[in-house]
């Protein structure tokens, strides 16, 4: 039987969350501006919460950029007191000097602010015409497959990010009028909207409708061509994850990479980067850290700029890292079986008979984790002298710029242990004795650096 007009939003919004596995136990947090489409998203998911038994909130961010913001925050506050729903009120500084202007930055600055909501999924009031919108921008943006796929109904979070639901995006936005206007709900108008400065706003109202003209059907058949690219996407993906496999990742085998086409290459990088959370780089940058990769000897090692990452070569390895991780800061040990070394994480397992000795840091006066010192020498094996860092970690295929990110661990001024290296012969464990293997896990690195 055919779904009664009345039943489409509704219906169509709990498509999505079924489909996300959203359900009893589930936190979703409303991003309620106060225009239509998110207080149309609002009153969906409150009136299917019943249905689906997850827990809902809001969160409202304030750009300070209207002089009307401070009554879009109260008339948000003032629907969610209304119905019983926990509001998240987040004031936020713009940067308006931002290289992709003030929309992004905006974007950049909201985006970030709902980042810190502490929920499962976040949910956005995003339509059918907005994911034209989207596809068209970055069309003429040049971009590639994975963003010409747009936006998604679901995207699973994630490593601390909430998952991102937009129940609405099958949906037209003079559908969410409708329903808005027949359930008597009343919201906000951001005066920015008219503002034809703004690339968004110019396509919306002059390049739409002149597609609309020519083609009725515009705007539904590029949402449509934007599933087509999800879809595609998605096949990249599984030939990447095939690729990265072959190709032996965590840390990718050079060789191995080298012998994918091109085309593959840049594929499995890429997804790596996707994997990680990092932003793509343009084709240029990625093309031409491709070229180096082709074109250096394995002994000349690499260090190639991809935005706010690089491609790390050197000898038979690949790998990919942020351009800037974050600065490691020394510690004392308490016993602790993990403990932070900048972005990475330093552990040590219990063991039997290998690692460190455990009664050589538990009968120490002082256990440290700390940076490589000046004129650090260290013996892997009791028959043999002690060696400066440069050559062990020449032996060991750790180039020149990831020495100083080598975490030590410092055990009354000696170096018992450091990452990529092993742990020195006066500490090493006696054969059945206690022991604590350190373990250097990189985070947010994709691959890791050598281990």
């Amino acid at each position: 039987m055919r779904t009664p007009p009345a039943d489409v939003l509704p219906e169509s919004a709990a498509a999505v969350l079924a489909a996300a596995g959203v359900g009893a136990g589930s936190r979703v947090c409303c991003a309620l501006s106060g225009g239509v489409d998110s207080v149309v998203l609002f009153e969906l998911l409150r009136r299917l919460q019943p249905r689906f038994g997850f827990s809902l909130r809001a969160a409202h961010v304030d750009h300070g950029l209207s002089p009307n913001a401070a009554a879009w925050a109260r008339a948000c506050a003032e629907r969610c007191l209304a119905a019983g729903v926990p509001l998240q009120v987040f004031r936020v500084e713009v940067e308006r000097a931002h290289a992709d202007g003030l929309e992004a930055a905006a974007r950049a600055a909201r985006h970030a602010a709902l980042a810190q909501v502490d929920c499962d999924w976040l949910a956005f009031g995003h339509h059918q015409d907005d994911q034209a919108e989207t596809l068209l921008f970055r069309l003429l943006r040049g971009t590639g497959v994975h963003g010409a796929a747009a936006m998604r109904a679901v995207e699973p979070g994630g490593a601390g990010r909430a998952g991102r639901l937009r129940p609405l995006l099958g949906l037209r936005r003079a559908q969410l009028l409708e329903w808005a206007g027949a359930h008597g709900l009343g919201w906000v108008e951001d005066e920015s909207n008219a503002e034809l400065r703004f690339t968004r706003n110019a396509l919306r109202h002059r390049l739409l409708p002149v597609a609309e003209g020519l083609f009725p059907a515009a705007v539904p058949n590029l949402a449509r061509a934007a599933a087509h690219f999800a879809e595609a996407d998605a096949l990249l993906g599984e030939l990447a994850a095939i690729d990265a496999a072959a190709c032996g990742a965590p840390v990718l085998c050079r060789a191995d990479l080298l012998a994918l086409t091109p085309a593959r290459q840049a594929n499995l990088l890429r997804w790596l980067l996707l994997g990680s959370g990092a932003p793509l780089p343009g084709a240029a940058p990625l093309g031409e850290a491709l070229r180096q990769l082709r074109a250096c000897e394995p002994a000349h090692p690499l260090r190639l700029p991809l935005g706010a990452w690089v491609c790390c070569a050197y000898r038979d390895r690949v790998w990919l890292e942020p351009a800037q991780p974050p600065a490691p800061q020394a510690l004392h040990w308490q016993g602790e079986a993990a403990m932070h070394w900048g972005g990475d994480e330093v552990r040590l397992v219990a063991s039997i008979g290998a690692g460190l000795g455990r009664g050589c840091l538990e009968d120490a006066g002082e256990v440290l984790l700390g940076p490589r010192r000046e004129g650090l020498r260290m013996r892997l094996h009791p028959a043999r002298p002690r060696r400066e860092l440069r050559k062990l970690c020449q032996e060991a295929a750790i180039p020149a710029w990831l020495r100083d990110r080598l975490p030590v661990l410092w055990v009354d001024g000696e170096p018992a242990w450091v990452g990529g290296i092993g742990v020195a012969a006066e500490f090493a464990c006696a054969p059945g004795a206690a022991g604590l293997v350190p373990e250097w896990r990189p985070g947010g690195v994709t691959p890791a650096p050598p281990p």
